[in-house]
Formats: structure tokens, C-alpha cells, sequence
């Protein structure tokens, strides 16, 4: 477990990413879809931090954006106390080494015309992290690290399966040693029997080299067997946080009882009330007023309509933005 009195390795303050929108009516000119809202968080060395929504939430675009794959619009992203966002693209260069990301679909990261061995080594030598030999060798002790064989080496990317290639996407983001892991969706494209097997194998990798992760899904389930702490988003926003078994136990935000609803349980004669939403999921485009969740709260009152909720500590590393708790 990570040292929550320590400072910690990466901390997210007030992150927006707004996309301007210029359509062709004048009422939809100069739009702005709040795809992230001033999010804010924090990962410890050795954690895993698990951030989980709809389809459509921001927690995506959120990992882009720390990574600058995405400029964001405002706030600030600390690394060792740095802030990253204002560091020139040359300087930002030599962050990239300690942060990598490993994306949902590996195969449309890599070029269909290069070998594997090649695609791998690329962080090295774009770091300049040893010689040509030492580089082979790094890249074949890190594919045995992830489960391939030293002669997939010299293959092209449509010689793989889904899972061979998610490891791969794993091997090239671990190579030049990084402290911190973005995955976004990592398994969601697999077959149960191999999702297991790419978690199980995320956390060997995450022991051995001392890993921070922020591990980004949709899946519940998935996200409580692999995370330390969960933060839960809805249309933009952080709306709750804790650690992965109080959230679970104990989910205070309606929409967070909503998520943990559907999930099974995996125990014969045992079931959970099912929570259905009503309503759609409003537009980033032209979010509600107040907060954000009360077009669809069972709980919704008058203030709900009016004014966004602030975060509020219920107690140690549990957070959560509702009226019903302030």
C-alpha cells in the first residue's frame, strides 16, 4: 500500500479541457463542450487510482490532457512538484520518459510496417537510454517481463491477437522505466479469460517496478480488483472518491449507488436493488444548472437546481460532491 502521509508523486489541480464548438447556426457559435470541469486529485508512489464513468464522462480526455496529448484549457498538473503544463515541448520531453500512457486499441498505435522489436525500442532511443546492443537487450527482457517470446521480436503487429497486443502496448510503455502508468481502458476490448490474465499481469508489473497508475475504465468490477482508490465522474466532473473498499461498501453519491447497482454479485440467493436513471445524459454542450447530476437524482431538491455542490470530506480520503451530505 503507498504512503498516504508522503507527498504525493502526482497531484491534478482544477483541470479543464473546454473544445470550442463553431457550428453553422449563430446560436451554436462559440459553443464550448466542457468535456473536463475542474477536476482535481492526486496519486501516491506505488498506488493505483481508478477512474470510472459513462461513456462520454471526460475520464479519457482527462488522462489525455495530464499527458498533454490533449492541451488542457486551465489548472495545473504536479509532478514532483512541478507544474508540467507550463514546461516548453522540449523540456516536456524529458517528463514523457517518467509518464506514459497505454491506449484501449494497441494495434492503432503501432505502424503496421515496422517490426515489434523496432516499435518497442523507439522510447530508448528517443531518450538515448543506452547503445544499439544494450537496447535489443532491454527490449527482449522486457517482452519476456510481459509474456511474449524473443522471436515475436521480429514480427509485424497483424501477427498478434488482441491480448498479445495489449502486452505489447504494455512493453512499449514500461521499456524506458517510467514512474507513472495512464491506462485508458487497457482491457475493455478483450475476452474475459484474457482481461483477467492482462490485470493479473498489470499487477506483477506494478509490484516489480514500484508503479504509480491511473487506470481508467467504465467496468466496476474490473476497476475494484485492480485499483486502491476509485474516483467516479459524471459529465465532467469528480463527484465522489474513496478508497476502493469503502466506495464499494459504502457509495455515498446517488449516481455512484447507481454504478455499484448494476454490478452482480457473485454469491447464489444474494442480489442488489437495481437503480435505474431516468432521463438521458445531458449535453456537455449545455450542462444543467446547479449540479450537474440532479436531472437524474431520485434525491434532487430545490437547492440541487440551483447551486453546484462543494466537495465534502465525510472522513480520511473519502470525497464527495452532494447536497445531501453538507
Amino acid at each position: 500500500m503507498p504512503n498516504e502521509k508522503a507527498e504525493p508523486i502526482l497531484e491534478v489541480q482544477g483541470l479543464k479541457k473546454y473544445f470550442s464548438v463553431n457550428g453553422i447556426r449563430r446560436k451554436s457559435r462559440n459553443q464550448q463542450v466542457k468535456a473536463v470541469d475542474d477536476v482535481s486529485f492526486s496519486l501516491h508512489k506505488g498506488e493505483t487510482l481508478g477512474l470510472v464513468g459513462e461513456s462520454g464522462c471526460g475520464k479519457s480526455t482527462t488522462g489525455r490532457a495530464i499527458l498533454r496529448l490533449i492541451e488542457p484549457s486551465e489548472g495545473k498538473v504536479l509532478y514532483q512538484n512541478e507544474d508540467i503544463l507550463q514546461k516548453s515541448k522540449r523540456d516536456f520531453r524529458h517528463v514523457q520518459k517518467d509518464m506514459q500512457m497505454v491506449f484501449q486499441d494497441p494495434f492503432s498505435s503501432l505502424n503496421p510496417r515496422i517490426r515489434i522489436g523496432e516499435s518497442i525500442k523507439e522510447s530508448l532511443t528517443i531518450h538515448s537510454i543506452g547503445n544499439r546492443n544494450e537496447r535489443e537487450e532491454i527490449v527482449m527482457d522486457m517482452l519476456a517481463k510481459v509474456g511474449l517470446r524473443p522471436d515475436h521480436y521480429y514480427r509485424f503487429p497483424h501477427e498478434f491477437s488482441g491480448g498479445q497486443r495489449q502486452r505489447i502496448g504494455l512493453a512499449r510503455a514500461l521499456v524506458a522505466n517510467p514512474q507513472i502508468l495512464i491506462l485508458d481502458e487497457p482491457v475493455s476490448g478483450l475476452d474475459v479469460s484474457i482481461q483477467s490474465q492482462i490485470l493479473n499481469l498489470l499487477q506483477d508489473l506494478q509490484a516489480e517496478f514500484q508503479l504509480t497508475s491511473l487506470f481508467i475504465s467504465h467496468d466496476m468490477s474490473v476497476v475494484r480488483h485492480i485499483s486502491d482508490r476509485v474516483g467516479v465522474m459524471y459529465l465532467g466532473k469528480l463527484v465522489e472518491e474513496a478508497d476502493t473498499d469503502t466506495l464499494f461498501s459504502s457509495p455515498l453519491h446517488p449516481y455512484t449507488q447507481a454504478l455499484l447497482s448494476a454490478v452482480p454479485i457473485a454469491k447464489i440467493g444474494r442480489k442488489r436493488e437495481r437503480i435505474v436513471l431516468k432521463g438521458e445524459i445531458p449535453s456537455p454542450l449545455n450542462p444543467p444548472s446547479g449540479c450537474i447530476f440532479h436531472t437524474r437524482c431520485p434525491y434532487a431538491m430545490d437547492i440541487c437546481k440551483e447551486k453546484a455542490p462543494e466537495k465534502v470530506h465525510i472522513k480520511e480520503r473519502h470525497t464527495v460532491a452532494c447536497h445531501l451530505y453538507e
